[in-house]
């Protein structure tokens, strides 16, 4: 426990049970390095005001924390502000990233990163993996145990018209399978937009389309082209799977559209008279007078299939069945947060388990990457592929960073350059709250000296190289408890509780936040102080404060997604 933590439980013992309260970083540090609004909420119940209040405390809290604390004071109008002892201060060194959260211990399921059969991986699934991957390392930082799943899109009419674009176009063999990977993806994605155009104009021929989807949604059909349907299927995987090792990232399991129509429609088919309602054909659900928010949505159309609020739920149905998380968390686009509010509503609504298993999920969203400047803007075009994204960032990274990488081996450069580029995507993205519609900037994004990834990355290769220059002159990093805690370290302290603020509230800007505050301080320690000097005892003492810098920044990076470089 630290000494946040202890400062945490010794007020809430002072107050009492069903007192709520919270601890925050003042602004200034002259104010002390916690405080609280514990007088606030005890006021009304004493009659007092928060000040008197905050006074009547002050002897407890000074004789309970005389361990942990020089001083406590009030402050204004009832805040109360703690000071920590130095040894308080740096002991936090030895305990980067160790954090208990509500999800320590947990069995928690992350769906991210969900591609689209017949489509390349493009800008909207980049976002999505930058949410989900932050998701995923934040619940592997608290000590949940983690499964990330991918729900692929393969099931649906536009399926069946790529197929038969891509039927037609065949001779002697299909024309993709003598193309390289990334063109066998990009192949399937135009026969889609092909397919899509030809039956908008041929709406007479609709019917082949229909024809070819029952045949190659069909298990027992063993005919050429259900073959060459599963064929392309385990292409798109096998490419899925690459580009997103690409970003660094991976995904456990994967639960396709087509293994949970079925149940999804039946499930559906089996609350018709209680929770839906035929209609027309359809099956539709009317959401109660309580939730005016939420509108009427078909889950089976005219046709008899399934909608996308059915398929989700014979997903919830099947993740339960087969993860049994104690909670489920599914990144999507932004403007996917009606249907799941609906889709959470009806199977709500089931019975049995169903509430449980919905009150376990939880949607994540995402919003959409715009690029500022016309080189970008040209560049990509109108929806560009995730991989020329990152090919353009890189080419951005090789014209601003080339000095700076010179000195490095090829195959070294090659892989940094990719790590800057992904930390300024990352960066870019996370840096807001989830959901919101971002605007890439090369200008500020790629800059080494502002509040971004290339920055946060720079100073951690900084902490490297004097670390390692102080190995090279025999100096090992230790504290001298006689010098008085500097600013960078009592901000360093604070690393656990913004970690653990950021995973709990599913809030990564609040992360992001933090690392820029540490960032500029470390600069401006090592712009105001000799690191390393003759003064073997005071080089000490500040290699271990670049020591701890650097675990900060390793391990804040980690959870966002980033792969902290030792060189730059």
């Amino acid at each position: 426990m630290n000494g946040s933590e202890e400062i945490k439980k010794v007020i809430a013992e002072i107050a009492g049970e069903g007192v709520s309260f919270s601890l925050s970083v003042p602004d200034e540090k002259a104010h002390g390095d916690v405080a609280t609004n514990i007088a606030f909420s005890l006021s009304k119940k004493l009659g007092k005001s928060p000040k008197e209040v905050a006074e009547i405390l002050l002897p407890e809290l000074k004789e309970k924390l005389a361990h942990l604390v020089t001083n406590v004071e009030v402050a204004g109008i009832g805040f109360i502000n703690f000071f920590l002892k130095p040894e308080v201060v740096r002991d936090a060194s030895q305990n980067v990233g160790k954090i208990t959260t509500k999800f320590t211990g947990k069995k928690v399921l992350v769906e991210h990163s969900s591609p689209n059969l017949f489509k390349p991986f493009h800008i909207g699934h980049l976002m999505n993996n930058v949410e989900g991957e932050f998701l995923s390392k934040g619940m592997i930082a608290s000590g949940a145990t983690l499964t990330t799943l991918s729900f692929p899109s393969d099931v649906s009419l536009g399926v069946a018209k790529a197929m038969f674009i891509l039927l037609g176009e065949r001779k002697d063999g299909f024309l993709y399978e003598n193309l390289e990977e990334e063109r066998q993806i990009i192949y399937f994605g135009d026969c889609y937009v092909s397919g899509v155009a030809y039956f908008k104009e041929h709406e007479d021929a609709l019917a082949e389309a229909k024809s070819l989807a029952h045949i190659i949604y069909d298990e027992n059909h063993a005919s050429d082209i259900r073959i060459a349907f599963l064929d392309i299927q385990k292409r798109s995987e096998h490419y899925f799977r690459n580009v997103v090792a690409s970003l660094g990232s991976h995904i456990d399991d994967y639960i396709y559209e087509s293994e949970v129509s079925v149940s999804g429609t039946k499930i559906v088919k089996d609350a018709i008279g209680t929770i839906f309602k035929e209609s027309e054909g359809a099956v539709i659900y009317e959401p109660g007078e309580e939730r005016k928010d939420l509108h009427i949505a078909v889950f089976i159309n005219g046709e008899g299939h399934p909608t996308y609020e059915a398929k989700d739920i014979g997903l919830i149905a099947k993740k339960f069945d087969t993860y049994k998380p104690d909670i489920s968390f599914t990144v999507t686009d932004v403007e996917q947060t009606q249907h799941f509010k609906i889709v959470f509503d009806a199977a709500s609504k089931l019975g049995g388990d169903w509430m449980s298993c919905v009150e376990k999920s939880v949607h994540v969203p995402h919003g959409r990457m715009l690029f500022k400047g016309q080189k970008m803007s040209s560049r990509l075009g109108g929806v560009p592929l995730a991989l020329d994204v990152i090919g353009a960032v890189e080419e951005e990274v090789r014209e601003r960073a080339g000095e700076r990488l010179a000195n490095l081996k090829e195959e070294e450069r090659e892989r940094i350059t990719r790590e800057i580029a992904l930390s300024a995507l990352r960066i870019a993205v996370l840096r807001s709250k989830p959901g919101l519609n971002i605007n890439f900037d090369p200008e500020t994004s790629l800059s080494f000296e502002g509040d971004s990834g290339p920055y946060l990355l720079y100073t951690h290769a900084r902490c490297f190289s004097l670390l390692e220059k102080g190995q090279g002159e025999d100096m090992t990093p230790s504290f001298n408890e006689n010098i008085e805690p500097s600013s960078l370290e009592r901000t360093l302290f604070h690393f656990n509780s913004a970690l653990k603020e950021s995973i709990e509230d599913i809030a990564p800007q609040k992360l992001v936040t933090y690392l820029f505050k540490v960032a500029q301080e470390f600069n401006s320690f090592y712009g105001s102080v000799q690191i390393i000097s003759e003064d073997k005892e005071k080089s000490a003492h500040n290699l271990a404060i670049v020591a701890w810098a650097k675990e900060v920044l390793k391990e804040g990076l980690y959870v966002l997604g980033i792969r902290a470089v030792e060189r730059m």
